[in-house]
């Protein structure tokens, strides 16, 4: 009797063979970004059950299983129900999103994904902050321990809300026992990401307060959702920062780079950001300026023991950072269109430049209305 067609064979040990023991992962923000990637990551991984994508619209994956809503609604811990862990990527940090909205989804939505998974007897949930929370100080040791203090304060964009969600982190176990919370802190995001940070990059000079000490450390971000992965399979916990190895001073980003610095005294580049942000010209207030003028370098330790590795270095990242911002103009954290980018780039266009413009522009408007 001859043996069954190899096919046949593979067929059949493919529908006898037992499902994945893995956990099931729910993953909010799973239509976009860092969550869609994890996503689709997880959804292809052994040793993962299943993937329960959650998001206010459906995405590309078509292995997971789709829940379309708010996570700010109570109605989500019935959709958590069945999930061993969460993974909570459903924040806005968007520079054009009003703040007050912006802190109340984002803050809103993780107390709601805490108390919600709590509920529905899920035993981990990872978060998503930045390794900003531990704030950009000329003091800061290069580079930082994972266990240094959070020291960074709610001026710079989206940090407020992040340093609340880090504080919710730490409570969430005292509130609800038996669910242990994973705090993930990327440094600078690179792929497909839009920050005050990453337009930084799109300015027709890069600008460097006097005195200062930058120390640029970025994150691919496949390297955040491998770490992510790591995090859900349980091979680390606590609280992580995740990167490239080292750090890249600011000579060598300019060399890297090939765009040259402005360089500007602090009380001009400060006083300017403020004033243009006050007065609606750009979405980043002052406080971003510090994360370009001392190190906020972090170590990243903890994966590191558990045996994880970045797949990239600040060099590729920076690399790719340049690619996808080429064409793009931004001066102080607003983007340009083509003939403004031209004018600006003519006139040697700075922070403090346009800022004095705006200024003048206001008192003369003022006086005609005299």
């Amino acid at each position: 009797m001859s043996s069954p067609d190899p096919q046949v064979r593979a067929a059949r040990n493919k529908s006898t063979s037992p499902p994945p023991r893995g956990p099931v992962v729910a993953v909010t923000g799973a239509a976009s970004g860092v969550g869609a990637l994890l996503t689709e990551r997880l959804a292809a991984s052994e040793e993962v059950k299943q993937v329960v994508a959650i998001d206010e619209r459906r995405g590309e994956c078509a292995e997971a299983e789709w829940h379309i809503l708010d996570v700010r609604d109570p109605a989500i811990a019935e959709r958590l129900r069945g999930a061993d862990v969460v993974v909570h990527l459903a924040l806005d940090l968007d520079l054009e999103t009003d703040a007050a909205a912006r802190t109340a989804y984002n803050v809103r939505g993780t107390q709601t994904v805490l108390t919600a998974a709590a509920a529905a007897g899920v035993h981990r949930v990872v978060l998503c902050t930045s390794t900003m929370v531990y704030g950009a100080l000329p003091d800061n040791e290069l580079p930082l321990s994972e266990d240094a203090e959070l020291r960074a304060t709610a001026e710079a964009t989206g940090v407020g809300d992040l340093l609340e969600i880090e504080r919710l982190a730490r409570r969430a176990p005292r509130a609800h026992p038996g669910l242990n919370v994973t705090v993930v802190r990327p440094a600078v995001l690179v792929g497909g990401t839009d920050t005050a940070l990453t337009r930084y990059f799109e300015s027709p000079r890069l600008l460097v307060v006097a005195g200062s000490r930058p120390a640029w450390q970025f994150c691919h971000i496949d390297d955040l959702c491998s770490a992510l992965e790591y995090a859900v399979l349980e091979k680390v916990d606590g609280e992580l920062a995740v990167g490239c190895d080292g750090w890249l001073e600011q000579e060598e980003v300019e060399e890297l780079s090939g765009i040259r610095r402005m360089e500007l005294p602090s009380a001009v580049a400060l006083g300017a950001a403020a004033r243009l942000h006050r007065i609606g010209l750009t979405p980043s207030p002052a406080g971003d300026l510090a994360y370009t003028m001392y190190p906020w370098v972090v170590s990243g330790s903890r994966l590191h023991d558990a045996g994880w590795r970045p797949a990239y270095t600040n060099e590729e990242v920076l690399a790719q950072l340049l690619d996808e911002v080429s064409g793009r103009h931004t001066v102080a954290g607003r983007r340009l269109g083509r003939k403004d980018a031209t004018a600006a780039g003519a006139a040697g266009a700075t922070v403090a430049l346009l800022g004095a413009a705006a200024v003048v522009r206001r008192a003369r408007k003022a006086r005609r209305r005299i």
